[in-house]
């Protein structure tokens, strides 16, 4: 367990398609992987796979010596709109953020590059290269997910949680929360399990509403 001197609150945040302004991983897979994840990627968002399943399936299907040309594929995405704003805020309040992601540490790390010392922790799929194919590695691998979004929340006790997200990969997480921040795809996902949320599309308005609480 993990605890947080002299907090209350902690920001639970995903990556891929939430902090970044675009869907990164899912670009990644469909670039290096492209035959196997055009078939189990749907089958990911219907939940008919789960996410465990199908994202070691597609990623042990990449060679290692393609894992350098992920990270710069990377490196020119965009961050969403207000992130550094909501860090400001979030610092004010002595409110940590945590960033918990379902796809590549080094993708999270090379994207969030300065920001970095101001993320409380991050939870993410690590990858060994050390094979002919990339192998996952995730300490926190369990249930339907390679990160096991509860079991990180989990480790966190005593403290209200706020979770933002966007997809599939933050349903389980965004159902345990009681502020939920959600759009694109998890706003659907929500709707259909009458969960609560609260609608976003950058984080200006994240900021704004938790002002007000």
């Amino acid at each position: 367990m993990i605890y947080i001197h002299n907090s209350v609150r902690i920001v639970f945040c995903d990556f891929d398609g939430t902090i970044t302004a675009e869907e990164t991983f899912v670009a990644v897979l469909k670039r290096f992987a492209p035959e196997l994840a055009a078939q189990l990627i749907p089958q990911m968002y219907s939940r008919q796979l789960t996410l465990r399943q199908g994202v070691r399936q597609i990623l042990e299907s990449i060679p290692s010596s393609s894992y350098a040309e992920i990270i710069e594929f990377t490196k020119p995405q965009k961050i969403r709109p207000g992130f550094q704003e909501l860090l400001d805020w979030l610092e004010s309040k002595k409110v940590p953020i945590v960033v918990i992601s379902g796809g590549l540490r080094g993708m999270v790390e090379v994207v969030l590059g300065n920001l970095l010392p101001r993320i409380q922790a991050i939870y993410a799929i690590d990858v060994d290269t050390s094979g002919s194919h990339l192998r996952v590695v995730s300490e926190y691998e369990g249930g339907t997910e390679l990160v096991n979004k509860v079991q990180v929340m989990a480790q966190y006790p005593d403290v209200e949680k706020i979770a933002i997200g966007d997809s599939i990969t933050d349903l389980n997480m965004a159902l345990e929360t009681p502020i939920v921040f959600a759009r694109d795809r998890l706003a659907q996902y929500l709707d259909e399990q009458q969960k609560p949320y609260i609608p976003w599309n950058d984080f200006f308005e994240v900021r704004d509403y938790l002002k007000q609480l």
